[in-house]
């Protein structure tokens, strides 16, 4: 059984109830430039080093280059009804993620590849992430929800989803995909974890595990929905929930190190407040060490080559600058519902506007056009 709907899924539904951010604001001294529009739900990005973007519009299944004219040249396209996104490019090579079946309640119906697709648009299939899924559940022994000084008769008056108390279920939604060495680090916010893939032989192993978030939940979400409660009963005040943690980008830093965006894998609403957070993993040993929380919505992160580490803040209508560990972020740039950030020669480059496109929640159709979506670039000092 599914524990929690598609992130992006859970991420559009959300978009009904959270404010959206503002236009786009220049906070540097130098403006934005937008290099495409039109794009549907763009949730991942690339840029390789001659500088060249490919953009995923991830319910469309779709992968675009950019061309300088602000066209999009399609260089793979999904089946109806798949999903890609996690895009990367090394050596002449790009590589992607695809899925389908997340969050509909049938472990067998998950599918969900990496690939690749050389300069000729010849696609090799390396692993089956979804089948490893099922196979080996990283955080099959995670315990979400809350603890054992929550009474059975209290939960009675608990919401159905997420559940109250429950391990960590079959679930695969690959969704960002970071590459070196022959490696290729796979962020699957379905499994909650980060996956190591041979690019060569495609063996996957479990590098880590991401740990649960807990929340101790505030008496104001015992309010009614339509008083910006939750309307979960008032026993829970105060108790612990650990929700789970969803990954939703990893890069490689400049000291070795992946840095993974995470989402709190609950509410994203005013409710429960500001609860992603970013991680640091040792891709040696699968250390992992939380490196910086109280996020709202993280859904993509560069890093700069001095090691500051940008972070799109898809419902905080911002893109937020880490310079350390612990660090209080500044506002980089107001733009509406970033969701992809990637760093290049000076440049960040991002995708505004990023739920365009994106579908109201499970199973429900992408909407009509006219479609939103954009990437932009700003000339980092």
């Amino acid at each position: 059984m599914k524990m929690k709907f598609p992130m992006v899924a859970c991420l559009a539904a959300a978009a009904l109830v959270v404010p959206a951010g503002p236009a786009m604001a220049d906070s540097s001294e130098h403006p934005p430039r937008t290099l495409v529009e039109g794009l549907a739900a763009p949730l991942s990005l690339a840029v390789d080093a001659e500088e060249s973007v490919l953009v995923t519009q991830n319910f469309a299944g779709r992968l675009n280059r950019v061309n300088d004219d602000g066209t999009t040249t399609t260089l793979y396209q999904a089946k109806e009804g798949w999903d890609v996104g996690g895009v990367e490019v090394r050596h002449g090579l790009t590589y992607f993620l695809e899925s389908v079946g997340a969050g509909m309640g049938d472990p067998e119906a998950l599918q969900g590849h990496l690939k690749s697709i050389d300069q000729d648009g010849d696609v090799r299939t390396i692993a089956d992430l979804a089948r490893y899924e099922r196979k080996h559940n990283p955080d099959g022994d995670q315990h979400y929800g809350f603890g054992s000084d929550v009474s059975d008769e209290c939960l009675a008056g608990w919401p159905a989803f997420p559940p109250a108390r429950y391990k960590g279920g079959v679930d695969s939604h690959p969704y960002a995909v970071a590459v070196r060495s022959g490696k290729a680090y796979v962020a699957d916010a379905g499994a909650n974890a980060i996956l190591e893939v041979d690019l060569e032989s495609g063996d996957i192993s479990t590098l880590a595990v991401l740990p649960p978030r807990p929340t101790v939940i505030p008496e104001s979400a015992t309010r009614p929905e339509e008083e910006g409660g939750l309307g979960v009963p008032a026993c829970v005040a105060g108790k612990e929930y650990a929700f789970e943690p969803v990954p939703t980008d990893v890069e490689i830093g400049p000291d070795g190190w992946l840095y993974v965006t995470s989402l709190p894998g609950g509410p994203e609403s005013p409710a429960l407040g500001e609860r992603g957070a970013i991680f640091k993993i040792n891709p040696w040993t699968g250390e992992t060490k939380l490196w910086a929380e109280d996020i709202l919505s993280p859904t993509g992160l560069a890093i700069a080559d001095n090691g500051d580490v940008y972070v799109a803040s898809l419902f905080g209508g911002n893109i937020l600058k880490f310079r350390d560990s612990g660090d209080t972020p500044s506002e980089f740039l107001a733009v509406n519902q970033p969701a992809a950030v990637e760093f290049q020669d000076g440049h960040l480059y991002a995708t505004v506007d990023g739920l365009s496109g994106a579908p109201a929640g499970p199973g429900a159709p992408p909407p009509a056009e006219p479609f939103l979506g954009k990437v932009t670039r700003v000339h980092i000092d």
